[in-house]
């Protein structure tokens, strides 16, 4: 009898697996991989939620530029200046692609400006260059840029898109 209860005691058979803690292991493995999953996601994507930066504030930050549809203003009347040389006179159209109703009243309500800007831009072109295509593309890249300095300068509401030459004639 002292035998039977040793042996009871010793479980000497077979080990019984224990399928709770099994299941239970891999349920806290699979919810670790999945929330990791997830956390990887969010912050690789950038989808998280940023923190904001406490330095940018409401008066360093820029204002938001409402888009629209694309807008050509046409610069008229056409731009006449005089050039040193042969061919001695040049005439040039210009219209300006925006995107934003309050940059194109921006801009007609500062034409004269604008204007005088780009006539003086256009007074120092030397009228020989101006006849290949590569020159008149350069000038174009000057008058945007113009543009968009005048823009900037009198603190406007974003930048012109492109500006196109809609007459080029020298004389």
């Amino acid at each position: 009898m002292a035998n039977e209860q040793a042996t009871e005691e010793l479980d000497l058979g077979e080990e019984k697996p224990n399928t709770t803690k099994l299941i239970l292991i891999i349920v806290i493995v699979a919810v670790v991989l999945i929330g990791g999953g997830i956390a990887a996601y969010l912050l690789l994507s950038g989808n998280g939620v940023a923190e904001e930066d406490p330095a940018i504030t409401e008066e360093t930050a820029e204002p938001e530029v409402e888009q629209g549809p694309v807008q050509y203003l046409d610069l008229a009347p056409p731009f006449v200046v005089n050039l040193p040389g042969r061919p001695s006179l040049l005439q040039v159209g210009v219209s300006v692609r925006v995107t934003s109703e309050s940059l194109a009243e921006f801009i007609e309500h500062n034409d004269p400006m604008i204007r005088h800007n780009l006539l003086n831009l256009l007074s120092t072109a030397n009228a020989k260059s101006l006849r290949t295509r590569s020159s008149k593309e350069a000038l174009q890249a000057k008058m945007l840029q113009e543009l968009n300095g005048v823009v900037k300068e009198l603190q406007g509401p974003g930048e012109a898109d492109a500006l196109y030459f809609t007459s080029f004639v020298m004389q």
